[in-house]
């Protein structure tokens, strides 16, 4: 699938961070099977987001994981929670599986992505 070109100045707006996974729990009340995610992103503190990443992932050992986030949208009510990030994962096509697009080595949380 390819989108429509956008223009440098859109893509300077999208704000991507790096984060660490700090708490794992189920989110139930999410349409699809999904886990609610604690990141701490550093001066930009702790947040919380929906991730739908039970197919490939377990909760213990997502702790202390880093990823990469879009911090700047505006949150998203999902169920009975606001999500206040975008984690970012590839989907793997045979599968249909998330995969976490991470860093290679540990990184100072909030650490901007450019």
């Amino acid at each position: 699938m390819n989108k429509e070109f956008i223009n440098w100045d859109d893509f300077q707006k999208i704000e991507m961070r790096i984060g660490t996974i700090i708490k794992v729990t189920d989110f139930p009340k999410a349409n699809n099977p999904s886990y609610l995610l604690y990141v701490d992103f550093g001066d930009l503190g702790i947040k919380k987001s929906a991730a739908q990443i039970t197919k490939n992932y377990n909760k213990k050992e997502l702790i202390g994981q880093q990823i990469i986030a879009v911090v700047n949208l505006p949150k998203k009510q999902i169920a009975n929670i606001q999500s206040e990030f975008l984690t970012l994962g590839a989907t793997e096509a045979q599968t249909d599986k998330v995969i976490l697009i991470q860093p290679q080595i540990k990184v100072e949380n909030g650490s901007p992505i450019y």
